[in-house]
């Protein structure tokens, strides 16, 4: 299952999308990501579930773009740290 985590506004669409089917809750995505945006925890989107997953914290659901802003250069695109700490490739983001 995706998860979306952010919001939409005038200048775009800024999500977090983790596929709760690969992530495995490692946390590696969490320690990589230097702004504290990710979590690891219960799968609120699989209430039946009883693994752990990453997911965007309450506090910063509302503020990615600006939260994660650090990490998105202007030119040469590597990836983010989050993304390319992730060992499932459960981690993206829309912008």
């Amino acid at each position: 299952m995706l998860a979306n985590y952010g919001y939409k506004d005038g200048s775009g669409d800024f999500f977090i999308t983790i596929d709760t089917d690969k992530c495995n809750g490692c946390g590696e995505c969490v320690a990589a990501c230097p702004c504290g945006v990710l979590e690891v925890a219960e799968n609120e989107n699989d209430p039946l579930s009883e693994e752990e997953v990453a997911r965007v914290t309450e506090e910063h659901r509302k503020k990615i773009k600006y939260t994660c802003n650090p990490c998105k250069p202007d030119t040469d695109r590597p990836p983010l740290p989050c993304v390319a700490a992730c060992p499932c490739d459960a981690l993206s983001h829309s912008w």
